[in-house]
């Protein structure tokens, strides 16, 4: 059950990134992350009001949030660090890059979290596993490397950089994901809270770095994308962690199925941001597709 979800968690992935590069382009990057975060927040924290205060209407479902104790919460602000240092550097290097070059960039997660996954959980692959992981990491190289017609320097380009350590917190992130599920934290506790740590974490960002400057920057612009941004990925997360909280699930699988989010966010840069080089990029995003299909084969 638990890849299921991992795929249904790539698409709303998908539609995530699509409003982002939406709500970004030629807008103001840091009060963007700071709305996603607060209509994230919102449309969490009546779970954890009412977990709290009448925990009868939701104790007997999956959107039940679990009281935790503080040494907890420092676990779960640390989840909160290292996924808002991630989208910081996402969120800049997707509004000057195209997203048929960021989310392939992106979509090379897996490869490190694979790699954290062997090393430190000791996870290991069956035969149509490994077919499916080598073809996704062949296909996203291919899918990098096409990026370079765009005529983008990959070796001097700072948001080239930015987003290659949006992908190693990433990485990072995923592993820690794993972590804190096999050591008895709830799902949604994680998630709830640690959306909530993030809205604290951007008002202060916020206030000191942005606001100060905003008549010197690119001016703010309210788009409808911007809530759209967070209702997908608080379904997406949600998903992602009931997909985590599985007994046999495989961070490595799952973080390699979400990054196949890529094909949704490629089809919107062909077909709504009218971006160059998609018919060379598609041969390689085929291979995304073969790969994911040997991942659902080694798995059933």
């Amino acid at each position: 059950m638990w890849l299921p979800l991992a795929f249904l968690s790539a698409l709303l992935l998908g539609a995530y990134d699509t409003c982002k590069k939406a709500s970004l382009n030629g807008n103001a990057v840091i009060p963007v992350l700071l709305l996603n975060t607060f209509f994230c927040s919102l449309l969490l924290l009546p779970l954890i009001l009412l977990s709290a205060f009448a925990p009868h209407t939701l104790q007997d479902t999956i959107f039940y949030v679990p009281a935790t104790d503080l040494r907890s919460h420092l676990y779960i602000f640390l989840k909160a660090c290292l996924v808002l240092s991630s989208w910081l550097f996402a969120y800049f290097a997707t509004k000057h890059l195209p997203i048929t070059i960021a989310a392939p960039i992106k979509a090379s997660q897996p490869i490190l979290t694979l790699i954290g996954a062997m090393l430190i959980y000791n996870e290991t692959l069956n035969l149509y596993q490994w077919i499916g992981v080598s073809v996704s990491i062949v296909a996203f190289i291919l899918l990098s490397i096409s990026g370079k017609r765009e005529g983008i320097n990959f070796k001097h380009n700072i948001w080239i950089i930015f987003i290659l350590l949006a992908t190693v917190t990433g990485a990072m992130s995923g592993l820690y994901d794993k972590y804190l599920m096999s050591h008895g934290f709830h799902r949604m506790t994680v998630l709830t809270w640690y959306s909530l740590y993030q809205l604290a974490l951007m008002a202060i960002i916020t206030l000191i770095v942005w606001y100060p400057n905003r008549t010197k920057t690119t001016p703010f612009v309210w788009r409808k994308s911007i809530f759209f941004i967070s209702l997908f990925l608080v379904c997406a997360d949600f998903v992602y962690f009931y997909a985590l909280s599985y007994p046999h699930s495989m961070i490595s699988i799952v973080s390699m199925v979400r990054r196949s989010s890529v094909v949704v966010s490629f089809t919107a840069g062909a077909l709504f941001f009218k971006e160059k080089n998609i018919k060379n990029k598609a041969i390689d995003l085929l291979l995304v597709l073969i790969g994911m299909l040997f991942l659902y084969l080694g798995t059933r």
